[in-house]
């Protein structure tokens, strides 16, 4: 693989490699440590057939030591860690301005996602000492969703949720159960350290939310939805209760380097259609598709209809009628 595309075998040089990429990427964005990048009112469909009303806020923070190949978070990240008191600012600065929950009144059917393009329990990222202040930003919330790599799963992670009133479930990157893809793509774990990881969560009740990629790089189209297939069910297997499928997308350089060289290229919009349903056919748990962005794998006249249907079966979680498209000459 290397000697095709210039991708290093070596893990001790990944890093250097996917920096070295940034070049080819639009520069990082100029961020207040005192406010969080972006915000925003959701819903998701719950596990009992109704809507949980979600706040997602995006933190400001250090960028994440793990240089993930196809990771394009680090361009809302800063460079240095934040002050001490500077997230939980975020946090009511968030809520302040989000209508449905300013007044921090009757959340606790509602769940809060603190999302910072890395690991909550790094503590470079998220200072310790605001665990207690963080908590009671978001005492009103019944559940409490945050990002850590497996590597960072353990006493921090406990130490928070002693604090917490809500539920606390845990979202891990996994991408794929694909172990050379995996290692490929410089997580810096194997299925193995997933697997401990989702272990402790459950040994300790806390929930598991797993994100899974539908295409990652060095795969064709069959084999991305096989793998992405094979991937719920790992995800599943390890006690998983909500799986995300996302279109691996382009933007951070690195991609871009691998699409010249033909080693990847973005899902079409079949492929994750044929991935959500196969997820909820499953039965295990909840299933959704990360619709953001999803213009981009646009490429037939049906694709508004078909980018409709996954946004219909993230909201009621069945599968709806397939669209027949004579363009494509295929059935979803």
């Amino acid at each position: 693989m290397s000697a095709i595309i210039g991708y290093p075998t070596a893990v001790s040089e990944r890093n250097h490699w996917v920096l070295e990429m940034r070049a080819e990427a639009p520069p990082k964005n100029v961020l207040d440590a005192w406010k969080p990048y972006a915000f925003l009112h959701e819903t998701e469909a719950s596990g009992a057939g109704g809507e949980l009303q979600t706040a997602t806020i995006f933190l400001t923070n250090r960028e994440c030591p793990y240089r993930c190949l196809m990771c394009d978070l680090w361009i809302n990240t800063l460079d240095r860690s934040v002050p001490a008191g500077a997230i939980p600012a975020q946090i009511d600065h968030a809520l302040d301005r989000l209508p449905h929950f300013a007044a921090r009144a009757h959340a606790y059917d509602a769940q809060i996602k603190l999302y910072n393009a890395g690991s909550f329990f790094d503590p470079g990222a998220m200072p310790p000492d605001d665990y207690p202040s963080i908590a009671r930003s978001v005492e009103p919330f019944g559940r409490v969703i945050v990002e850590c790599h497996p590597a960072l799963v353990g006493e921090r992670l406990l130490s928070f949720r002693d604090l917490l009133s809500a539920r606390l479930e845990v979202a891990i990157g996994l991408e794929t159960a694909h172990p050379a893809t995996l290692a490929s793509l410089n997580k810096r774990f194997t299925l193995a350290d997933f697997r401990r990881s989702a272990e402790f969560l459950h040994l300790h009740d806390i929930d598991l939310r797993v994100f899974l990629l539908v295409r990652p790089p060095f795969m064709s189209e069959t084999e991305g939805v096989y793998w992405a297939k094979r991937s719920l069910e790992a995800a599943f297997d390890a006690g998983a209760s909500v799986c995300c499928l996302i279109p691996t997308r382009g933007g951070n350089g690195a991609m871009e380097r691998l699409a010249a060289s033909g080693n990847f290229a973005p899902p079409v919009l079949r492929s994750l259609e044929a991935c959500m349903e196969f997820g909820l056919r499953l039965a295990a748990g909840r299933v959704f598709a990360d619709l953001w962005d999803i213009e981009r794998l646009y490429s037939c006249e049906c694709s508004p209809e078909r980018a409709g249907r996954l946004a219909e079966m993230n909201r009621t979680q069945t599968i709806p009628p397939p669209i027949e498209c004579e363009a494509c000459q295929t059935e979803a």
